[in-house]
């Protein structure tokens, strides 16, 4: 409404009329707004409009922003940045997630060892965030050492080789993924290693122990197994987490993914493009949901789909 009455005032063809015709003509536009963009129309109508959007993943126009293609559309937008944070995060989560699983499992086991002595110490360091690992990394490794580069995706001018342009981008995740890692590495440990120590004491663990059976065995079918699905389900929330990017660490490297995108949607605004994101986000949530409950079913059987 305020752009629209801005636009009126400001238009030299509206500047002889009356202040009653101007005020005409502002509710006249502000009506044709809201018709064009289906606001005219009852909540529940508007809901199943917003719906099929999202399913179909008709996102809109960005106001601002623009894809490197030159596209306004939200969906393009978005999935031109989505590949990055998955390459980026996802990697992170899948290298920590299986640090965490054997790393605790081994820290269980040697219980009250001096590893696991120290792994408890430092698990406070974990509340210090990603980014700030980051510009450490960054002095050491770049501005010091000058071995790595100190961000973007690849290098300037592309190699144009496949094989030299991979080698490129590994080379500019070193130090993102080594401060996504290293920022939750003791904590994870230390939970992963607290939760396996709970079912560790369990009396068929014991029985199993008293049998003879050697510790990696009794860890794989009488620690992990029945802990499954309870670390696929923490495992997947985090994976879906990972897709959203962080703003700060991505600002920090340069990497062009979805955490940087938010951030210049939040700052010129752009609505369209942080509904786009927040709506990819949801349907991400939901598929993962539903996947769950057949996973579930299938890791362990006592687990079924209704009831009677």
């Amino acid at each position: 409404m305020t752009s629209i009455t801005l636009n009126v005032r400001n238009n030299p063809a509206y500047q002889g009329l009356p202040a009653t015709e101007k005020q005409k003509i502002i509710e006249n536009l502000y009506q044709s707004a809201l018709e064009a963009k289906g606001l005219n129309k009852p909540f529940i109508v508007r809901s199943i409009y917003y719906l099929k959007d999202a399913i179909t993943l008709d996102l809109g126009t960005a106001l601002y922003l623009t894809s490197d293609s030159g596209s306004k559309k939200v969906k393009n937008i978005i999935l031109e940045r989505l590949p990055q944070t998955i390459l980026l995060f996802t990697t992170a989560s899948l290298v920590s997630f299986f640090i965490n699983l054997f790393g605790g499992l081994m820290l269980a086991r040697k219980y009250g060892s001096k590893m696991d002595r120290i792994v408890a110490a430092l698990a406070p360091t974990s509340v210090i965030p990603g980014w700030v690992y980051g510009l450490l990394l960054l002095l050491v490794f770049y501005s010091w050492l000058h071995v790595l580069p100190a961000g973007g995706i690849v290098d300037y001018p592309p190699p144009e080789n496949p094989i030299l342009y991979a080698l490129s981008v590994l080379k500019h995740m070193v130090l993102p993924l080594s401060a996504w890692i290293v920022s939750g590495l003791f904590l994870g440990l230390y939970s992963s290693r607290t939760f396996f120590l709970i079912f560790s004491t369990e009396d068929y663990v014991e029985a199993a122990k008293a049998k003879g059976l050697p510790p990696r065995r009794i860890d794989m079918l009488y620690v992990l197994r029945p802990t499954l699905p309870s670390i696929v389900t923490s495992f997947s929330f985090t994976l879906i987490g990972s897709w959203g990017g962080a703003i700060i660490t991505e600002t920090v490297f340069d990497w062009p993914g979805l955490g940087r995108l938010l951030s210049a949607a939040l700052s010129y605004p752009d609505p369209p493009v942080i509904i786009g994101e927040v709506t990819i986000y949801a349907w991400l949530l939901t598929i993962t949901v539903l996947i769950l409950d057949v996973i579930y079913g299938l890791l362990d059987p006592r687990i079924k789909v209704g009831g009677g």
